[in-house]
């Protein structure tokens, strides 16, 4: 099959998983044209947390940037959302995102929301994330950092072995693998 093709919805990256806290994140991953729950999260976020992830606070996420998120087609371009039921109803508390620049080479981003960070949400996701682009023939990955998101830098170093830093300005380019553990 033509890599371009769309394939078909991963019902198999769906799950439920307990968080420290006892509440119960469910990770799935996003459909083309799924822009409200990108809102949603991008609405809950702080300045600061959107200019770590998109290099720019913009107070209103662009429909292009919402668009080039939820055009996935499960194979060279996959997202994945986490979401947790609150008293409010479904809330979006992070996305992770990857996207083909190569073979074997995906560049992945991701996001918590501001009050469900440091909740172990964000190392769930980014391991689910590389899990599901190994699957797909990924086996090299580049993240773009900002020098002030210590972070990210933890979590990446939490799940991957880094392999080369490139710094120019006040961003970083990030070259890992996933890091093996016991059974994977």
């Amino acid at each position: 099959m033509d890599s371009s093709m769309s394939f078909r919805y991963p019902c198999e990256l769906e799950e439920q998983i307990s968080l420290r806290s006892g509440e119960l994140l469910r990770i799935r991953p996003l459909r083309r044209g799924d822009e409200p729950p990108i809102r949603q999260l991008y609405g809950n976020l702080t300045p600061e947390t959107r200019y770590l992830r998109f290099f720019s606070p913009m107070p209103l996420l662009p429909d292009s940037v919402v668009r080039l998120i939820t055009c996935v087609d499960y194979r060279r371009k996959l997202a994945l959302l986490a979401e947790l039921d609150t008293a409010d109803g479904v809330q979006v508390v992070a996305l992770g995102s990857f996207a083909a620049i190569g073979q074997n080479t995906a560049e992945v981003a991701m996001v918590v929301a501001d009050q469900w960070q440091r909740k172990g949400i964000g190392t769930v996701l980014a391991s689910k994330m590389l899990l599901a682009a190994e699957a797909r023939g990924f086996d090299r990955y580049v993240a773009h950092v900002l020098h002030g998101n210590a972070v990210i830098r933890r979590l990446l170093n939490d799940v991957a072995l880094i392999v080369s830093t490139r710094t120019h300005h006040a961003a970083s380019e990030m070259c890992f693998v996933r890091r093996r553990v016991e059974g994977s």
